[in-house]
């Protein structure tokens, strides 16, 4: 533990440390890297959802040479997997590929069609004018009229993305263009609908991307390009788990943390510290609190009993007994109380902590305010020191680390009680692996508090030599909680759960913070001739979380802290990645 917590005497400014803290902070090119190969999220607006359809549309028309319909039938059924679909192509062949989809690509021409001037509706049994009919790729010819209501009957019932035909064992996919059509004759709501389905299955069905969760819905999806485990932030604010739509929660899994909140809000716990505290009137069944030490008690409706086996008695009682009742032997039901009374205390610890380093959390989001007004009056001083982005630095890396803290303690209270992994270690590995986590947490505790401590310093009225060593604490405090917290997340991935037979992961840790999606381009037919790129500008349901009074988790995305002339500082992006002046 000792190799981590950093002592106010380790602290030494010099000129050497000078230079190399300048090095450390101007150090970009990492992230210069990272941005060069474009964002692993982006964000999908109501205007470029068409655009971000029609990407994985053109690849496998380009691949497979077929129609927009088609390829639209092709990665509906395959849940808009592009690879899985040309992995399927691969090793199958493309006969099996339209086959297993319900595509069907030569058309069959009756040769007798030119000749007859009726056709006879095998649905409805009546004949009707050739014109009146419409033919599907597989064969299959019906009327108009039974088309319309087949398409009306599906669209209802859920199934308009992929409508069969209506012929008997027939499991070929209607043209999309044929059921437009047709019902935009008689029903054009239902043709909207029919045209708003095909477009949102790309968000419905595509396991790479989903709704933003957030409430009031801003009308955004995102789509991940690498990693479906992760943690992402929409445009409009909103931070959320990709893989359970909760809030961010690593590093807990999604199980975890779906238990732990149940836990949280559930009157569960209200029952057990009834169970623990209370005991029933053995007449009127309420419960009753002891609030003296005779273990004779008498309930409100007037029935005494006997507090230590909760059996009826007499109302007197001598030094020695009770009259009328004799109680000592061991029953189940005291084992289950002490049982209960020992998970309720566990339950409290975790909890306790929890909920400690949550609320610091929001305490310490109003640093920023007091943190603007030290800069500014820092920068109207005749100092040496000009660039204060090591505090903003700090306070980005105290967010991260102080939610961090928090979740590990909801995740400990599963990884080492009762609930998941009972049967999967040892009573001797779940101390060890105990030990080894809580170990590297109160490190991180440790190096936490001691940074939110400096944070709070009046650094504005300190002498220059002061604010450098405040400089260097904080520079140096930054670095060392990164590395703590990766290597918790490295137990975590590695030591806890990868020994562990049932399946647990968890988001990636990411020094920078949660990735913030980048807004989808799209085509834009007003910019000129040539083709350029627009950027699709944010919908009016888009907006910072005052905007929509979310919850506390969906945070505004700008603050002015720091910087002159009117710079920016966001609380969300990575301590490096903060303009300076």
């Amino acid at each position: 533990m000792d190799d981590y917590v950093i002592s106010d005497d380790d602290y030494q400014y010099s000129d050497d440390q000078d230079d190399s803290v300048e090095a450390y902070e101007n150090d970009e090119t990492d992230y210069q890297l990272i941005t060069s190969k474009g964002p692993n999220t982006q964000v999908i607006t109501k205007e470029s959802l068409l655009a971000a359809q029609r990407e994985d549309l053109r690849r496998v028309m380009d691949m497979l040479s077929v129609k927009e319909q088609h390829a639209r039938t092709l990665l509906i059924y395959h849940c808009w997997d592009v690879e899985k679909l040309f992995a399927v192509y691969v090793d199958k062949g493309i006969s099996h590929l339209f086959a297993e989809a319900g595509v069907t690509m030569d058309k069959h021409h009756h040769s007798d069609s030119s000749f007859r001037s009726l056709i006879m509706c095998e649905i409805c049994m009546e004949d009707v004018p050739i014109d009146e009919a419409t033919g599907m790729d597989c064969g299959h010819s019906f009327c108009n009229t039974c088309w319309t209501e087949h398409f009306v009957v599906k669209i209802n019932e859920g199934q308009s993305k992929r409508i069969r035909c209506m012929a008997h064992k027939c499991y070929s996919i209607c043209d999309e263009a044929v059921v437009r059509t047709l019902l935009g004759r008689k029903h054009p709501d239902m043709a909207e609908k029919y045209e708003r389905f095909l477009l949102e299955s790309y968000i419905e069905d595509n396991k790479r991307v989903k709704w933003c969760p957030s409430t009031p819905h801003c009308g955004n999806a995102i789509r991940v390009e690498d990693d479906e485990l992760c943690e992402v932030e929409c445009s409009c604010g909103l931070q959320f788990c990709f893989s359970c739509l909760s809030e961010t929660h690593s590093p807990c899994s999604c199980v975890m943390w779906e238990l732990w909140a149940k836990k949280c809000r559930d009157e569960s716990e209200t029952v057990n510290w009834m169970t623990v505290h209370t005991k029933p009137c053995p007449k009127c069944h309420k419960p009753v609190e002891k609030n003296g030490g005779c273990n004779l008690v008498s309930c409100i409706c007037g029935q005494p009993f006997c507090w230590v086996c909760g059996g009826a008695t007499g109302r007197n009682h001598t030094w020695s007994s009770i009259a009328g009742h004799s109680c000592g032997r061991y029953k189940d039901q005291e084992k289950s109380a002490e049982r209960a009374k020992r998970d309720l205390y566990r339950y409290m610890h975790y909890h306790n902590r929890y909920k400690a380093h949550t609320d610091s959390f929001k305490l310490e989001s109003k640093l920023k305010e007091t943190i603007q007004g030290k800069i500014d009056i820092s920068e109207e001083k005749d100092s040496k020191l000009r660039d204060y982005s090591w505090v903003i630095n700090g306070l980005s890396r105290l967010f991260r680390s102080r939610r961090v803290l928090s979740y590990s303690y909801a995740f400990a209270f599963y990884m080492f009680g009762d609930e998941l992994f009972k049967d999967e270690m040892s009573e001797a590995q779940r101390e060890i692996k105990q030990n080894l986590f809580e170990d590297q947490q109160q490190q991180l505790e440790a190096n936490v508090e001691k940074i939110s401590k400096i944070l709070e310093e009046p650094f504005d009225t300190f002498p220059d030599d002061k604010v450098m060593e405040i400089r260097m604490q904080i520079i140096n405090l930054s670095a060392v909680i990164d590395k703590l917290c990766q290597k918790m997340y490295d137990c975590i991935e590695n030591d806890l759960l990868g020994s562990l037979h049932q399946t647990h992961n968890i988001a990636p840790y990411k020094s920078k913070g949660i990735e913030r999606a980048s807004e989808l381009s799209v085509w834009s037919n007003k910019a000129n001739n040539t083709g350029r790129i627009a950027e699709v500008d944010r919908p009016s349901g888009s907006g910072s979380s005052d905007d929509h009074k979310c919850s506390s988790h969906k945070r505004a995305r700008t603050e002015s802290v720091g910087g002159r002339g009117g710079a920016f500082f966001d609380l969300n992006l990575p301590a490096e990645f903060v303009d300076r002046n």
